[in-house]
């Protein structure tokens, strides 16, 4: 099953490999942007959250957050091209290549390429601040966003999947990703939602990535009702692609 992913895999990293530096460059200015505005330019006025420097605070937080767009973006863009408008997946479809071969290899290449782009914004923002990376605490985080990657790569595969027309990825990503990942406590602690509410936001996944990563990364180890949340979040995802695929292939 797995053995016909990597033909797929291989191409989608060898057109990434093209264009990688206007890529990259497009992928950290947004981050960037917000870093500076939030992060610099809000300091003086919030100083310290949960005992860390406000840019510190953020950081994670961004990083994750570009990491798991990227996913998304790739994942989704990638498969409706090939599906709409190459037709490459019909012609993946006529070799010895299963349905799951396809998915896995499409999950993979959107983990990756998410995997690239976070760790460039990483790379700048480690140059541009005093914030330093605990080696002891790299794991850890990295649990954190290898699960989110590849949580958004499922959901930006079944995006891809399903959706005819190119503008509407648009769409969803303005109106379910961005209000996920910025509900979730990027710019702010999450003791700021009324108690009543902060049980649901925990249960949300974008939750689970942020926090649990931030907290990883700044204090180390990793919280198991995230880790949970991510680990069954992330078997749903993969069975619905798998399944969404499945069901438009044999339409």
């Amino acid at each position: 099953m797995v053995k016909g992913a990597f033909p797929i895999f291989r191409r989608d990293m060898r057109v990434m490999r093209r264009s990688i530096f206007s890529e990259l460059l497009a992928v950290v200015a947004y981050p960037l942007t917000l870093y500076f505005a939030f992060g610099i330019g809000m300091k003086g006025y919030i100083g310290t959250v949960e005992g860390v420097p406000y840019p510190v605070f953020i950081a994670p937080g961004l990083i994750s957050m570009t990491a798991i767009n990227a996913a998304f973006d790739e994942s989704a863009w990638s498969m409706w091209f090939h599906r709409r408008v190459q037709r490459t997946i019909e012609e993946y479809r006529t070799a010895p290549i299963t349905v799951y071969d396809i998915v896995i290899g499409k999950i993979f290449s959107g983990f990756m390429q998410g995997a690239i782009k976070g760790l460039a914004v990483a790379a700048v923002i480690l140059l541009i601040t005093s914030f330093r990376v605990e080696a002891a605490n790299l794991a850890s985080y990295l649990f954190f966003i290898v699960l989110g990657s590849m949580i958004f790569s499922c959901i930006g595969t079944i995006c891809g999947t399903m959706v005819d027309k190119p503008e509407n990825i648009g769409r969803i990503q303005a109106v379910v990703i961005v209000p996920l990942v910025f509900m979730s406590g990027i710019f702010f602690p999450l003791s700021s939602y009324p108690p009543a509410l902060l049980p649901f936001i925990k249960l949300v996944p974008t939750t689970a990535i942020f926090a649990g990563a931030r907290q990883s990364l700044l204090q180390g180890g990793v919280d198991g009702g995230y880790a949970a949340n991510l680990l069954v979040t992330a078997l749903v995802a993969f069975v619905a692609a798998v399944q969404t695929f499945n069901r438009k292939m044999a339409e």
